[in-house]
């Protein structure tokens, strides 16, 4: 039996989705009953650019939503975030216990702290957890109620991106007649969707190699603990295909699709394909080139791109605790010897991920080009309390309410 209805926009470099679904009451998972998506316009690696194009592309996808979930109107979305610079920090507060025992008023006091500390903060929160307490000094405390100590402290994940790309999403949103009722940075999302229990109580790391970006989420502990963002994706890959065979960008897509590899070495059907080329007098002609000229072009920029994922992975201190084990999820995670290409790179475990725990997706709509879109409707239902938003969540307001708020108070 389901009880509830949630929608979300995953607004991305290439499309825009929005999912419809329903919570179950009895399994607390979500299932879609209505999804929509067109190419995404009007948007450059996440921020808008054009408010016309992006606002047309957000109601066609929604009108498309409503229409296959029983043309019921939606007013509330959950949206993705992967413009203005975010940036993960992590923050750590203490406060005096006296030796006494440790109630929950005293763990209030010490995440009210941490909530006095955020206020500082010059640009706006999107997230903000704690992701572990300590006693005296000592971390990894994961429930202190209860226990003894003289100072408890604690650790806190906190994302934050700048204002104005914010606005602009809002604004887009708010002129489709939609109210931005929380927003969660992408990565997050894509984490949430493909990692099984054991990765994140373990530790393991989420890249989605979407379109216009590659994202990186953290999990350990069951918590989120970094996030990050590479300014590279598969249309970059697109791009180089298109500028090295000297052929369309359309085209260049197809061929990437159909006969794109990452690692030349891999044994091939058909080792000859046809391409749409321009021609000096700029009319199109069909010309056959060995495949492994098409793989030549894809590899490096893959390989680059995941070694500059590797790099911030190594500079965030996870390389021998999350890093570990990774997973590859987004749009051009499904290039074949992606998987192949990564564990050469990366030396370590590998698993391409798709949307886990969200039911009614269609085989369209099950891959990993949708695992962001998957992950909103987790957070979603999950509704996991974020410190900054709390008595915002108490009093019912939305995103829209809290970035109103922080803009008065800071301008």
């Amino acid at each position: 039996m389901a009880d509830q209805t949630i929608a979300i926009l995953d607004i991305g470099s290439s499309k825009i989705c929005c999912f419809i679904a329903e919570i179950d009451q009895e399994t607390n998972r979500p299932r879609v009953i209505g999804i929509g998506h067109r190419e995404s316009r009007g948007l450059n690696l996440g921020t808008v650019v054009d408010m016309e194009e992006t606002e047309s592309a957000i109601r066609t996808a929604v009108d498309a939503a409503e229409k296959m979930a029983g043309g019921a109107p939606i007013q509330n979305v959950t949206v993705n975030l992967s413009a203005g610079e975010p940036k993960s920090t992590h923050l750590s507060v203490e406060v005096s216990v006296a030796g006494h025992e440790i109630s929950d008023v005293d763990i209030e006091r010490v995440l009210d702290m941490g909530r006095h500390h955020l206020n500082d903060q010059e640009r706006f929160v999107i997230h903000s957890r704690p992701t572990s307490f300590s006693i005296d000094g000592v971390g990894g405390v994961r429930n202190p109620n209860g226990m003894f100590g003289e100072k408890l402290g604690v650790e806190m994940h906190v994302t934050t991106a700048a204002i104005s790309p914010l606005r602009n999403l809002q604004a887009c949103i708010n002129n489709c007649h939609l109210n931005m009722s929380g927003i969660v940075f992408s990565p997050y999302a894509s984490g949430l969707s493909t990692l099984v229990a054991d990765e994140m109580e373990l530790g393991s790391i989420c890249i989605d190699m979407g379109g216009g970006v590659t994202t990186i989420a953290a999990f350990k502990d069951n918590e989120f603990i970094y996030g990050d963002m590479v300014p590279f994706g598969g249309y970059h890959v697109t791009k180089d295909i298109a500028q090295g065979l000297s052929t369309p960008v359309q085209a260049a897509e197809r061929l990437k699709t159909l006969f794109g590899n990452c690692i030349a070495s891999m044994s091939t059907v058909r080792n000859q394909i046809d391409v749409t080329q321009i021609g000096d007098n700029g009319k199109e002609n069909v010309t056959t080139i060995p495949r492994r000229m098409l793989t030549s072009i894809i590899e490096p920029r893959v390989e680059e791109i995941f070694e500059i994922v590797r790099e911030k992975i190594k500079e965030a201190g996870l390389e021998n605790t999350a890093g570990r084990r990774l997973i590859i999820t987004g749009g051009a995670s499904q290039m074949a010897g992606v998987e192949e290409l990564a564990k050469k790179v990366f030396n370590c475990s590998i698993r391409i991920g798709r949307p886990l725990n969200v039911d009614g997706l269609a085989d369209t709509t099950a891959g990993g080009g949708f695992a962001t879109g998957a992950g909103l409707l987790l957070y979603a239902t999950l509704k996991p309390e974020e410190l900054h938003f709390k008595e915002d969540v108490k009093s019912g307001n939305g995103i829209f309410e809290t970035l109103s708020n922080w803009i008065k108070e800071n301008f």
